[in-house]
C-alpha cells in the first residue's frame, strides 16, 4: 500500500481538502495509507513555537529546523525508513511540475510532502531531506498547503483504484504529449449547437482519428510550446524507425 504524509502547521486546511476530493474515497478504500502530520505538535517551548528570524537580517520569518527535523523523523519512521522515501519540496526553486513527474511519483511507495510558509524552511532541512522540489508555477503563494495538495491530488488519481476508470485517467490532457480532445455528452443539440455528426456514427476508427486530429489542432493553436516537443519528438521516432 502507497503511503503519504503531509506535514503542515495547519492541519486543517489539507483535512478539508481530502475529504472533499477524490482522495477520500483512495483513503476510505485502503488503496492508500494517508497522515496529516500537525507541526505544531513539535513547536518550541509554550507556544509551540515553529519560525523564527532569519540569520543575516532581513524581512520575514523562516521555518526552523528542529521542528521539521523531528516531524519528518516520525513520518520515515511510521513508513519504516529506507532509501526509497521520497520527500517533496513545493518551492518556487523547484523544476516545474507536470503530468510525467506525477506519473513517476505514483509508482512511489512512501511520499513526504512539507507545507512550507514564510519565507520559507531552513535550509538544513532541505539538505538533509529533501529529495525533490518542485514549482507548480512561477508565481509565489502564502503557504505551501495549496501546491502540495495540488501535487498529492495529481499523484493518488492515477494510483488504480483511486479513480472509477483509470483508462480514463491515462488518456487526460498531458498524459500522451498533447492536449485533451474536445468532449460531447447529452443532449444531442442544446440552443442549437450540434454534437459533431461523427461521434454518432459508432465507426471507433473514424472517431479515434478525429480525437487525435483534434488533440494536435488544440495543442498548436493553444500550447505551442508543447506541440514543438511533440514534433521533435515524433521527427525523432521517425528517424528511429
Amino acid at each position: 500500500m502507497n503511503q503519504f504524509a503531509v506535514i503542515t502547521p495547519v492541519p486543517n486546511v489539507i483535512d478539508i481538502l481530502i475529504k472533499n476530493s477524490i482522495l477520500r474515497k483512495a483513503i476510505e478504500n485502503g488503496i492508500i495509507d494517508f497522515r496529516t502530520i500537525d507541526l505544531r505538535r513539535y513547536g518550541i517551548g509554550n507556544y509551540k513555537q515553529i519560525d523564527h528570524t532569519p540569520f543575516g537580517g532581513g524581512n520575514g520569518m523562516v521555518m526552523m529546523a528542529e521542528p521539521l527535523f523531528n516531524a519528518i523523523d516520525d513520518v520515515m519512521f511510521w513508513m519504516n525508513k529506507g532509501e526509497d522515501i521520497r520527500v517533496i519540496y513545493p518551492s518556487p526553486q523547484g523544476i516545474t511540475w507536470d503530468q510525467k513527474a506525477a506519473q513517476e511519483l505514483s509508482l512511489q511507495k512512501k511520499v513526504i510532502l512539507i507545507c512550507g510558509h514564510y519565507k520559507g524552511i531552513d535550509e538544513r532541512v532541505i539538505k538533509k531531506y529533501v529529495t525533490d522540489e518542485y514549482s507548480i508555477g512561477d508565481f509565489v503563494m502564502t503557504c505551501g498547503e495549496i501546491p502540495a495538495m495540488v501535487i498529492l491530488d495529481s499523484i493518488i488519481r492515477l494510483i488504480p483504484g483511486t479513480l472509477n476508470n483509470l483508462e480514463s485517467a491515462l488518456t487526460d490532457t498531458f498524459s500522451n504529449d498533447l492536449l485533451d480532445h474536445p468532449h460531447y455528452t447529452k443532449p444531442r443539440i442544446f440552443r442549437t449547437m450540434n454534437v459533431p455528426d461523427i461521434l454518432l456514427g459508432g465507426n471507433h476508427e473514424k472517431i479515434e482519428s478525429w480525437r487525435k486530429e483534434k488533440r494536435e489542432i488544440r495543442t498548436k493553436n493553444k500550447r505551442p510550446d508543447i506541440w514543438e516537443k511533440y514534433v521533435k519528438l515524433k521527427e525523432m521516432e521517425n528517424k528511429n524507425e
